[in-house]
């Protein structure tokens, strides 16, 4: 058996007791929560005593030196995410931070800095990529089962009605970094790239239709892969009947998964084109897409003092096609990926420094 971590929750709120304590609970025999710490010290002091945690407080760095964590999960809106996970990787504790990863790459890239060989690491919340059917299609894809990637659809189709964005740092580009691409179709768009790899060019639209939010609310693009392979991706939160809905189509299959916040096996179908028999194709385990599956993934890479996945230039990828999807939205011109570096006013900031305010009054 690997190390038992030490393990510290910051951000006290639905996220961290409803998706990341019931992880850490499921690998209680490779992870102890000693410490949690909240802006609200009544909130932390509330989440220790409720889930038996030995030490609670609003001071991140006392806790880093005190609690000595071995692994610091950040729970917080995004807006201290940068912070957050600055401070305990420079205490030395690797971190898995929820999405967005921050507000920026030019924030991204600067955390990249404070990480070290062999650890300690920055991951990123991206479990839809862990379940056993998502982990096939990726082998499959890789081995060329399936024939080349040509056609994709990548759609997050949800819903939040007005009071959602009664919470003042939603629906704010300083604090939540965007709309619905950012803090929704993130998790899709990701799964997208794990399986299909880097993009070249994305051009898109996007608009606020419906809520009050200085972001989107919609968004709609058309992406070009490195491989040739070309996708719509949408991102809505004005959608009532909801689904997250991705399609691949390759040269000899089908792939689908239908779901709305997290799927098994049954939310997947391969369709063979006619005369292909698809003899082992199916998934044998299933393993639904979880926080719990990624947390083991994480784990292992902490015991090997390995790079997580879902960090460093993998965990890049969607932050790098928001900022492109913006970027395009924009300026009404297509973005290529080797337009996203410094120098570039979205590499920055994802509305370009106020831009999205001046194009969409």
């Amino acid at each position: 058996m690997g190390t038992r971590h030490r393990v510290a929750i910051v951000g006290a709120g639905g996220i961290a007791a409803g998706r990341h304590l019931p992880a850490l609970r499921a690998h209680a025999d490779r992870a102890e929560v000693v410490a949690v710490v909240d802006a609200d010290g009544d909130r932390a002091a509330a989440f220790a005593a409720e889930w038996e945690v030995e030490h609670s407080s609003t001071d991140l760095a006392a806790t880093l030196e005190v609690a000595r964590p071995d692994l610091v999960v950040v729970c917080t809106p995004p807006a201290a995410h940068h912070h957050g996970v600055r401070a305990s990787l420079d205490a030395g504790a690797w971190v898995w931070c929820e999405k967005p990863p921050v507000l920026s790459l030019a924030e991204y890239d600067d955390l990249a800095e404070h990480e070290r060989e062999g650890g300690p690491y920055v991951g990123y919340v991206f479990q839809h990529r862990f379940g056993s059917a998502a982990q096939t299609l990726r082998r499959q894809i890789a081995d060329g089962t399936l024939g080349r990637p040509l056609v994709g659809v990548c759609h997050t189709l949800w819903y939040r009605d007005h009071a959602y964005y009664a919470v003042p740092w939603r629906g704010k580009w300083e604090t939540e970094g965007g709309g619905p691409a950012m803090g929704h179709g993130i998790h899709q768009m990701d799964l997208m790239l794990s399986l299909l790899g880097d993009w070249r060019e994305i051009r898109a639209l996007m608009g606020t239709l419906d809520r009050d939010v200085a972001t989107e609310d919609v968004s709609i693009a058309a992406v070009a892969f490195d491989s040739g392979a070309l996708v719509s991706v949408v991102n809505s939160v004005l959608s009532p009947r909801q689904e997250s809905y991705l399609r691949f189509d390759f040269t000899d299959a089908t792939v689908e998964v239908s779901h709305l916040y997290g799927y098994d096996n049954s939310n997947w179908t391969w369709t063979p084109r006619e005369g292909v028999e698809p003899a082992g194709w199916l998934p044998t385990a299933d393993v639904p897409s979880s926080h719990t599956a990624q947390l083991a993934a994480f784990l292992d890479a902490m015991d090997r003092g390995e790079r997580p996945p879902a960090s460093g230039a993998d965990g890049r990828r969607s932050l790098e096609l928001i900022t492109g999807l913006y970027e395009s939205a924009i300026t009404g011109r297509p973005v290529l990926r080797a337009d996203l570096a410094p120098g570039n006013p979205f590499y920055d900031h994802l509305d370009g420094g106020g831009r999205y305010q001046e194009v969409s009054r």
